[in-house]
């Protein structure tokens, strides 16, 4: 009996550490992730056409959703405005942090050079 319930209280425990709280899109891929990944970055009025959103603010667009950015100002990056600036055209960014609601909550976030930008 002991050794019924020893095998039990294993499997449970297995089971629950195995389970993982996540974001799934319809692709099934994960977008509360943590890790580095490479995302599309912009205006999220300008470049993403984010409804209810006013002004030139950060946005990525993970898992085929545009999220609005904490811990990153779209001014941080260069000017917006200018020829190669996030409102003109999505850029490609490697970043780390998770969506967390409405928000991709950003641990860092590293804008790659345009085209423009090489020599």
């Amino acid at each position: 009996m002991r050794s019924i319930l020893w095998s039990l209280a294993i499997a449970a425990t297995m089971f629950i550490s195995g389970c993982k709280s996540a974001e799934y899109t319809a692709s099934g891929r994960d977008v509360a992730s943590s890790s580095l990944q490479t995302v599309e970055a912009g205006c999220a009025t300008c470049v993403f056409d984010m409804q209810g959103v006013s002004g030139c603010k950060l946005a990525v667009r993970v898992g085929g959703n545009a999220y609005l950015v904490s811990g990153s100002d779209i001014d941080d990056h260069g000017d917006a405005h200018a020829a190669d600036g996030m409102c003109l055209a999505a850029r490609t960014a490697i970043v780390e942090g998770e969506v967390v609601g409405d928000r991709f909550v950003a641990k860092s976030f590293e804008v790659l050079p345009s085209e423009t930008d090489a020599p």
